[in-house]
């Protein structure tokens, strides 16, 4: 195991997989788990948004948004499981 700071690279990535990990569980036990309790705890997402923004300048005008990140308590602990994963074969 190397020491030392890892590169922004490696976080960054840690972090895409960890979350397309989560909602790929959390769309599973959505699926499977619709009616129970436990279904909707660990379905219950926090959607928080930004936009639209709107940049106009004089040549072109950009609007960008909104911007949101679906988060739920699966994505978190894909987000744990891939780092731990990530660790152990970096």
């Amino acid at each position: 195991m190397p020491i030392g700071p890892r590169r922004p690279v490696f976080y960054i990535t840690v972090l895409a997989m960890g979350f397309v990990l989560g909602g790929l569980l959390s769309a599973l036990l959505e699926r499977f788990l619709s009616a129970s309790p436990a279904g909707r705890f660990f379905t219950t997402t926090v959607t928080p948004s930004l936009g639209p923004i709107h940049l106009d300048l004089i040549i072109f005008t950009l609007t960008v948004g909104p911007v949101s990140l679906r988060v739920s308590l699966l994505a978190v602990l894909g987000v744990v499981a891939a780092y731990f994963v990530a660790r152990s074969i970096f």
